[in-house]
């Protein structure tokens, strides 16, 4: 005779955790890379196909590292996003911050031409 470990009014366990992945369309994971290569390019300028190369592999790296971590496609979603707009958020405070104090003043009280 079978047993049932869950308790009265317990759902069945979930599927297995690395499930999700097998449900992924075989081109995700490249797309995925590929959009956080082009987030990198614009916030880390480098020169030559090495420094290209050396994106790409940070790109391939980070995604593995949140596609093995994660508990589900949401969460590994979620995840990158999280992470892609930390990096937005700190170049342009890093942007606001080397501008000169007379450039954001003028920005929020452009003088009107007529």
């Amino acid at each position: 005779m079978e047993t049932n470990n869950c308790g009265p009014g317990q759902a069945e366990p979930a599927m297995d955790t690395a499930d999700w992945r097998t449900q992924l369309p075989l081109d995700y994971r490249q797309r995925i890379v590929d959009k956080i290569l082009d987030a990198l390019k614009r916030h880390l300028p480098v020169p030559g196909q090495e420094g290209w190369n050396e994106l790409r592999k940070m790109a391939v790296r980070f995604e593995e590292k949140i596609y093995t971590g994660a508990t589900s496609q949401s969460d590994y979603l979620r995840k990158i996003s999280l992470k892609m707009l930390t990096m937005e958020t700190k170049t342009q405070t890093a942007l606001a911050n080397n501008l000169p104090s007379n450039f954001a003043d003028n920005s929020k009280n452009p003088q009107d031409p007529d």
